[in-house]
């Protein structure tokens, strides 16, 4: 599949029953809720999907991973990573749980010729993983201003998303 074929992909990711860890569920349920997305943008709520979300990521190419990360800082607060960011290691980090999983997808997805090229993840580190369906009140906050830099990234490429 060549590029101009691909998606636009948005992938929220995290366990939803792990409070602030569900913060790209909720930011993803966020823009369902609230925008109307054109055919060329697929918005998934990934969860926990690990190897599931190989096809998710090989039909779509950029891909904006919204989840949270485990890095020195104040909870709540906001973090951009690249791809490449991630595979350089230039920093100690950890996408949650999910860094991993991700990382060895992709490289299946390379091996089918299937990979995306570009990944942004847009971050925020979190107050508590405690058994809640709920955000902290800290993380609760970020999820506007998250959903919002994914709007401007989608406008600055071009996409038109409407409000319902």
């Amino acid at each position: 599949m060549i590029l101009s074929e691909k998606k636009i992909g948005i992938a929220g990711i995290g366990n939803l029953l792990l409070r602030d860890e569900g913060f790209g569920v909720h930011v993803v349920k966020y823009l369902q809720d609230n925008y109307l997305f054109p055919e060329n943008v697929d918005i998934q709520d990934i969860g926990t999907a690990g190897i599931y979300m190989a096809p998710f990521l090989e039909e779509c190419d950029p891909v904006l991973v919204i989840d949270v990360v485990d890095i020195e800082g104040d909870p709540g607060s906001f973090h951009f990573f690249t791809l490449d960011d991630v595979k350089a290691g230039n920093f100690q980090m950890r996408m949650s749980p999910h860094q991993l999983g991700l990382l060895e997808i992709l490289e299946v997805c390379k091996l089918r010729d299937s990979a995306p090229e570009n990944i942004e993840f847009y971050t925020v580190i979190p107050l508590e993983l405690t058994d809640s369906i709920e955000l902290s009140d800290i993380v609760d906050r970020r999820k506007v201003e998250v959903a919002e830099m994914i709007l401007n990234r989608l406008h600055e490429m071009g996409v038109k998303v409407y409000a319902k």
